[in-house]
């Protein structure tokens, strides 16, 4: 039986938001097709019909979570209060605790070394938020505003990543608290 391609189309992307928020809360290896399935409220079956592989669907996962994430980016208000905003957001104890709504670089980066394929995705991804960062936010000067992009990406990245490795929940907020000090004084000379 033949569906409707825009309701095909809704499964699809049913189907790619959870398991974005899947892989992001329990990493690829830690959730199955099934589970993707139930999740959308699909049958297992129909899976091979939207992705060739588990691997397929990791690799359009970060596209998926890319765009929506690009476009969060673009909707930040492009003046310093904006930035400060967005990187203090970046930087809080919601979003190191939601692992599964949270950005998807904090959440792949280091998975995408293991699963061969995903490499080009999030390397899309990463640069397409530093073209976003550095075009979208007022930085101290044209010349350094890549480098401060990287610099605040990275930042940002590293403090949310080790944050939320931590068992110690007064270093894991220390962390968190020393990053966005640090960026602030970059954020106040943009």
């Amino acid at each position: 039986m033949r569906y409707p391609a825009a309701e095909t189309a809704e499964k699809h992307t049913r189907i790619l938001d959870e398991a974005s928020r899947l892989f992001k809360a329990r990493g690829f290896g830690g959730v199955s097709v099934a589970e993707i399935m139930k999740a959308t409220g699909l049958t297992h079956g129909p899976f091979y019909n939207h992705f060739a592989s588990k691997e397929a669907l990791m690799a359009e996962c970060i596209d998926h979570a890319s765009s929506a994430a690009l476009a969060q980016l673009d909707s930040v208000a492009e003046t310093p209060e904006g930035m400060r905003d967005y990187m203090r957001a970046y930087l809080s104890a919601d979003h190191r605790d939601d692992r599964a709504q949270g950005c998807l670089m904090a959440a792949f980066a280091e998975q995408t070394g293991r699963e061969p394929g995903l490499s080009a995705s999030l390397t899309a991804h990463f640069k397409a938020t530093v073209e976003r960062f550095t075009r979208h936010f007022p930085w101290r000067s044209k010349k350094a505003a890549r480098a401060d992009t990287m610099l605040m990406l990275a930042a940002m990245l590293g403090g949310v990543v080790l944050s939320r490795a931590m068992d110690d929940k007064a270093l894991s907020e220390e962390i968190l608290e020393s990053v966005r000090t640090g960026l602030e004084g970059l954020a106040s000379r943009a």
